[in-house]
């Protein structure tokens, strides 16, 4: 019969939940707490007054009438602008956990980032997310039962307090064993939530492997026989166990709440003079409470998913805040807009953050641009082109050396800046739907032109920065990549493996044609390229092999 939970999973993690939230969906939460206190107490007053009214029976008065029909007004409209703000807190709630997740997403280093794994990312993002906004909107509705049995425990007490203490001893004995019988249950909520992140692996390896397992049959078969079907299996046998043990929990509740109501009709005529008019009260003050009794016990799932949620975000969350950086304004020395020269002194990036392991290692590197440079950079597959790239652009700080553009070492206080320097198409690119960051009132009007230039213009339309389609083949898509990169009119532009996926004749135009309009205006380009007929073209040619530049 108790509303007991697990530690944490009850008023204390309505606490710790609403410390998320904002401080106007908090004062929101206040406000519907409040209003539903009010409800409350309405529906507890109807009460006693229904047991009054009855046993004055035909000499009922007038004024006990009215005050019914206020009372019920009062409950009915409070009731409803609590379930209100109730949604409004919700739906904040969700919107201002989701943007601060973003926030921390897009402010934590990229390699940060690939060590935590997209997969839980988007688990976080998505199901904790929403668990958490859920239980949170579920807070001021357990405020309101909790202020209605405390309302009709009082009650109950003014009628009779020695039969208020034989129902506590009830509750006493079922607080204990609801506490043990959903501690199991709870256990079996974490392991489902972790099964969960498994499964967004497995989601995020169905579409986009989607191709390969449509081309081998055995391949297909055996990522639903040993991937997909039993990650599936554990996620259902895992939630199932803890609805179970949770029913489990509920049965054993309802079972001492009737028990006690036996007691009421059958054992305490029998060992005490109890007036009729307190045993109809108890009676029906017991069956009103059934509602809001099994609404707080029934929130213990949604309570406990939140709590769950709650641990995955502040793990997620406390990885990337302790990393995330943010562009320090007062950072000195500045980094200069106007872009003259870049140089490595000793670069070195391992992916262990040691360099003596026996991992891939970048380095030690001694390199420099200059403005209006062109730069091939070649090597073989695993040579650490990639690597060299990223730690050019400043996605990966170097573990050991300095980079120093015009003369300012690059550091976690100015790299937001150094970063604003690049323009980039990578070779695993992804492509927006549109031009976004971009302004400009003639910003569709160069778009457009750009688009004939690329030979888009035929296929892809733009209107208010917008594309009308990104559905194109491989090599169209890296054009409209490369739009976005010439648009943008960074002082360096990178370029990896661009030309790869192009055919022979737009392969031409952007060797001879665009890498020297771009040298020519002042940019400085990094090409990794594998078409050694264009060599000549550039500056410079600059080879990786091992993670070390070679002559």
């Amino acid at each position: 019969m108790s509303a007991d939970r697990p530690a944490g999973t009850g008023p204390g993690a309505a606490r710790t939940l609403l410390s998320l939230v904002d401080t106007r969906a908090r004062l929101l939460a206040a406000t519907a707490t409040v209003v539903g206190l009010v409800s409350g107490t309405a529906s507890v007053a109807l009460i006693a007054l229904v047991n009054t009214a009855l046993m004055r029976g035909e000499g009922t008065s007038a004024a006990l009438a009215a005050a019914f029909a206020g009372l019920l007004v009062a409950k009915v409209v409070t009731n409803a602008a609590a379930r209100i703000l109730l949604n409004h807190l919700a739906q904040r709630t969700l919107s201002h956990l989701c943007t601060d997740l973003s926030q921390k997403v897009l402010a934590t280093p990229l390699r940060q980032l690939e060590r935590v794994g997209i997969p839980r990312i988007l688990s976080t993002l998505t199901d904790d997310v929403l668990m958490i906004g859920w239980a949170i909107s579920q807070v001021p509705t357990l405020a309101l039962n909790l202020a209605v049995l405390g309302g009709c425990a009082l009650y109950l007490g003014w009628l009779s307090w020695p039969i208020l203490l034989a129902v506590t001893c009830f509750v006493l004995i079922g607080a204990v064993t609801y506490r043990l019988l959903v501690s199991r249950a709870f256990r079996s909520l974490q392991q489902a939530r972790n099964a969960r992140d498994v499964l967004f692996q497995q989601f995020r390896s169905l579409t986009e492997g989607v191709k390969e397992l449509k081309l081998h049959d055995d391949r297909r078969r055996a990522f639903l026989s040993e991937r997909l079907t039993p990650t599936v299996e554990t996620l259902r046998r895992h939630a199932l166990a803890g609805l179970v043990h949770h029913i489990v929990a509920t049965s054993w509740s309802q079972l001492l709440f009737y028990a006690s109501l036996g007691g009421l009709v059958f054992a305490v005529p029998r060992l005490s003079t109890v007036s009729a008019e307190t045993l109809t009260g108890y009676l029906l003050v017991t069956l009103y409470m059934m509602n809001p009794l099994w609404g707080v016990i029934d929130s213990w799932p949604t309570f406990a998913r939140g709590r769950i949620g709650l641990q995955k975000v502040r793990e997620l969350g406390v990885s990337l805040a302790s990393v995330a950086t943010q562009d320090d304004e007062r950072a000195t020395p500045a980094i200069a807009t106007a872009f003259e020269r870049l140089d490595f002194d000793g670069v070195v990036f391992a992916y262990d953050d040691t360099v003596d392991a026996r991992g891939f290692v970048l380095g030690p590197v001694d390199f420099s641009l200059r403005r209006g440079e062109l730069v091939f950079l070649v090597g073989g597959n695993g040579s650490g082109k990639s690597t060299f790239v990223k730690v050019l652009t400043g996605l990966y700080p170097p573990t050991v050396g300095a980079v120093r553009l015009n003369g300012a070492v690059v550091d976690d206080k100015n790299r937001e800046r150094y970063t604003q320097h690049f323009s980039a198409v990578f070779s695993d690119f992804y492509l927006f739907d549109g031009l976004l960051g971009l302004r400009g009132d003639d910003l569709d009007a160069r778009a457009r032109q750009a688009l004939e230039r690329l030979e888009l213009d035929a296929k892809v339309r733009v209107e208010g920065g917008r594309f009308s389609t990104t559905a194109l083949s491989q090599g169209q898509r890296k054009r409209l990549a490369l739009l976005t990169a010439l648009l943008e009119d960074r002082p360096i532009c990178v370029f990896d493996e661009w030309a790869a996926d192009q055919d022979p004749h737009y392969r031409e135009i952007f060797y001879r044609e665009l890498l020297p309009e771009l040298k020519a205006r002042g940019k400085t380009v990094v090409v990794i390229s594998h078409d050694d007929r264009y060599y000549h073209l550039g500056d410079r040619v600059v080879k990786l092999e091992y993670g070390s530049l070679v002559s």
